[in-house]
């Protein structure tokens, strides 16, 4: 899954789901990276798109890319 702005969503990525609602991805599931709270044996059932754990909204998933989310920042270690 890509970012509107063509970038690759990463597991570990700080993004902002939409205004004022901002998160984490958790797991990638079109690029097989998992956290270790959420792991793989869990979530590649799936199929595609990435998981992301928000303030506001708990744990989302996203299929396929939305335009509202948007990169904050990368992961420092990946």
């Amino acid at each position: 899954m890509h970012y509107a702005d063509g970038r690759e969503v990463c597991l570990g990525d700080r993004v902002e789901l939409w205004p004022g609602n901002e998160g984490a991805v958790v797991c990638s599931i079109d690029t097989k990276e998992y956290s270790s709270v959420y792991p793989k044996e869990q979530w590649e059932y799936l199929g595609n798109g990435v998981l992301v754990l928000s303030e506001k909204a708990g744990l989302v998933h996203y299929s396929r890319p939305e335009p509202t989310l948007r990169l904050l920042a990368r992961a420092s270690v990946r």
